[in-house]
């Protein structure tokens, strides 16, 4: 009889082991998307750009713009970005913590020695063979400690805690892509600006001669007083837009100070528009390869393995956990006896340990972890789904600013033809000052529409790059 419930014991033990290694989930990555692709995808147009289906992104892809005024700013920025460097200090972090984490597959082991000076009262029996009450008693001994994984509890711990260092090695990636397309978008805005402004302050100079022209023949009673006061309209309409350029600059160049990690107005490298060389070939990735190159996107693969090991831990809890320990050492009141081997010490010891009642607090757990393991499931796809609207969102920017583009090109040069014209008759006397003037206007006003397109269409290919993951892949791990 004694023999079969020894089997039959062993038989349910056996089954429990089976079945706790088999509850233990196991991490399967995500496959990409099986319809994957990009919408609004830009027709080729003859001396336009050329999107390079399947071409690689440089990791420094700011240097296609061909700006070394820009490349010394994002440089100044990588270096001393205070969120920038949160961020990277946030995954040593982590890594550690990692690290320290597989610690548990091996054992513990600690020292302890201590000498203690005691005296028993006389009413008390002498705790050492010589009878003595008064004595000096030290102590030396090792422990070892060790905790078998029966069902993985702590191996998918250890796998919890590098999937979170893996999260956070793509946050910080993340926060390396933001900070570097800030910095480009920022120094492009900033030399817009700056180009809007001359534009506006020359075609307000523009205005306010013809202005003058006006009043002038107004007093002669050549022209109505209607024809002045609309003269006086458009230049208060045309002053009225210098204060908001103004304000907006001041502001982006307390951005681009900030996001060097440098103080508002201290002096950083300026872009020049005119310098910088528009991109003639974008790359694109192919849409198979997008959920590998965006960090948001494998930082939300790396949560949602983190969140599966969780789901490992809460079940192996409910789990019976087996312990092995033990202790050797030594005590004697003379320090030069202490390892004799009369004096040796030593013990092991095992245990077993399993919940029987807990009122439903496991079981709950392990239902919170599943949950979460829902939930950042759903948030991976959520992070899929952004980043191939975000792909899509910037073709179609660069397909209709690309066409915005070309028609403020053809209106500026349009301008400029009109007005080397109007300056040609206005020296021969064939057309009067004011049409020069209006010539003039006109033309610094389209100049500031192709500014405004110009910079738009390299904005554009910025936050391409930075949906296309940003060339991470490419840089060296030590930088």
């Amino acid at each position: 009889m004694r023999a079969i419930r020894a089997r039959r014991f062993g038989a349910s033990l056996g089954s429990l082991l089976v079945a706790g290694c088999a509850v233990v989930p196991s991490f399967q990555r995500p496959a990409p998307p099986a319809d994957a692709a990009y919408a609004n995808l830009p027709a080729a147009q003859p001396g336009t750009q050329r999107i390079a289906t399947g071409a690689d992104i440089p990791a420094d892809w700011w240097t296609l713009f061909h700006s070394p005024a820009l490349d010394a700013l994002v440089r100044r920025a990588i270096a001393a970005n205070p969120d920038l460097a949160a961020a990277r200090a946030a995954l040593r972090q982590s890594q550690e913590l990692a690290k320290a984490d597989r610690g548990v597959f091996l054992p513990s082991i600690g020292v302890d020695a201590s000498t203690a000076r005691a005296r028993n009262p006389g009413v008390l029996a002498s705790p050492l063979q010589s009878n003595s009450n008064l004595y000096t008693l030290s102590t030396a001994q090792l422990t070892i400690g060790y905790t078998l994984d029966l069902f993985g509890g702590a191996r998918r711990q250890a796998e919890s805690s590098a999937a979170t260092a893996e999260a956070q090695r793509f946050q910080s990636e993340a926060a390396y892509l933001t900070l570097t397309s800030n910095v480009v978008v920022a120094a492009i805005t900033e030399a817009s600006l700056r180009e809007q402004i001359a534009a506006t302050e020359r075609s307000i100079a523009a205005q306010v001669r013809i202005l003058e022209i006006l009043r002038a023949r107004l007093r002669l009673g050549d022209v109505a007083r209607a024809d002045v006061a609309a003269q006086e309209a458009l230049l208060a309409q045309t002053q009225q837009a210098l204060p908001p350029l103004t304000k907006q600059l001041a502001q982006q160049r307390d951005l681009i100070a900030v996001l060097a990690g440098q103080m508002p107005g201290s002096e950083q490298p300026r872009v020049d528009l005119a310098t910088v060389v528009l991109p003639a070939n974008l790359p694109l990735s192919l849409p198979a390869r997008l959920v590998d190159q965006r960090p948001d996107v494998r930082a939300a693969e790396a949560q949602l393995h983190a969140a599966g090991a969780q789901v490992g831990v809460a079940i192996a809890a409910r789990l019976p956990a087996i312990t092995l320990g033990g202790d050797l050492g030594g005590s004697s009141t003379n320090f030069s006896t202490l390892l004799a081997p009369e004096n040796i010490l030593w013990n092991v010891v095992g245990g077993l340990t399993a919940p029987l009642f807990d009122g439903g607090t496991l079981r709950h757990r392990q239902h919170a972890a599943e949950a979460a393991c829902d939930q950042a499931k759903a948030q991976y796809r959520g992070a899929v789904l952004a980043a191939f609207q975000n792909v899509s969102d910037a073709l179609a920017a660069v397909g209709s600013d690309t066409e915005a583009l070309h028609a403020a090109d053809r209106a500026e040069r349009a301008a400029a033809d009109s007005l080397v014209l109007a300056q040609g008759q206005g020296r021969l006397g064939a057309i009067a000052p004011l049409q020069v003037l209006a010539a003039e206007q006109a033309y610094w006003q389209a100049s500031v529409t192709l500014q405004q397109a110009r910079a738009a269409l390299y904005v554009d290919a910025a936050a391409l790059f930075q949906a296309l993951g940003g060339g991470w892949w490419n840089r060296p791990a030590e930088r």
